[in-house]
């Protein structure tokens, strides 16, 4: 299993190197820019406030702190974590007049934080990504404040089976997109592969159960092409 997880750290560091620079690009292609109204979608569930302070774990080039930061006139302290250094780079400096947010080169399963810091864990299309989920889990139980939320935004599975099969037809399009975009397959056939083999809704949340999480939900997105899963530290 270690030889497992070090084996996903390295594919998955790899394939963001490759597309760090065109990163928000390619996520507006390949969703016709309907993720920005996913993430809008989970902030209006969880509605943060100035007083909250936020972790944004796997944070990428750091939309979902841009949006929280934005609707609170940047006055929520918000603590962005990205494991990629590329990644990293790219979102700290997209976003280094917000003081309000900082930013921690560290990965989901090792936050250098005290426990019981956060009000709010955040993880957005990032943890389908992690090396070890118990293990990230566990993390975001233990920083996580008692009453805190835990709320992921991740790709899941379609019920209905039309939609089904439009959306694995052009999930063969993908790689295609990416080549011609950032030059390269190999990073959207990881995408298509691990959202294949991702957990589906109800799996994920037994997974949230399991490690010690409570009063867990979920709401389906465009038919359940992604879904946000919340649930509490109590």
């Amino acid at each position: 299993m270690k030889l497992y997880n070090q084996e996903k750290k390295l594919l998955v560091n790899s394939v963001f190197s490759q597309v760090y620079k065109k990163y928000d690009l390619m996520n507006d292609i390949m969703s016709l820019g309907v993720h920005r109204i996913w993430k809008n979608n989970l902030i209006d569930w969880i509605k943060p406030q100035k007083k909250n302070y936020c972790i944004d774990v796997a944070s990428g080039t750091g939309d979902i702190a841009k949006l929280i930061s934005k609707r609170l006139a940047n006055e929520i302290r918000i603590e962005c974590v990205e494991p990629n250094n590329e990644m990293f780079n790219s979102g700290k400096d997209k976003l280094k007049t917000l003081k309000n947010i900082n930013w921690t080169k560290t990965s989901a399963e090792k936050l250098p934080f005290k426990n019981e810091t956060f009000d709010f864990y955040i993880i957005s299309f990032g943890i389908r990504n992690v090396s070890d989920i118990n293990k990230s889990l566990a993390e975001a139980f233990r920083v996580l404040k008692i009453g805190g939320r835990f709320v992921c935004l991740e790709f899941s599975k379609v019920e209905n089976e039309l939609i089904k099969n439009l959306y694995k037809f052009y999930s063969k399009l993908i790689p295609k997109i990416g080549k011609f975009v950032v030059g390269s397959e190999t990073p959207y056939e990881y995408l298509v592969r691990s959202i294949d083999k991702f957990y589906d809704q109800d799996e994920l949340a037994d997974k949230l159960k399991t490690n010690k999480f409570s009063n867990v939900e979920y709401r389906n997105l465009s038919n359940g092409i992604a879904a946000i899963h919340s649930a509490w530290k109590i």
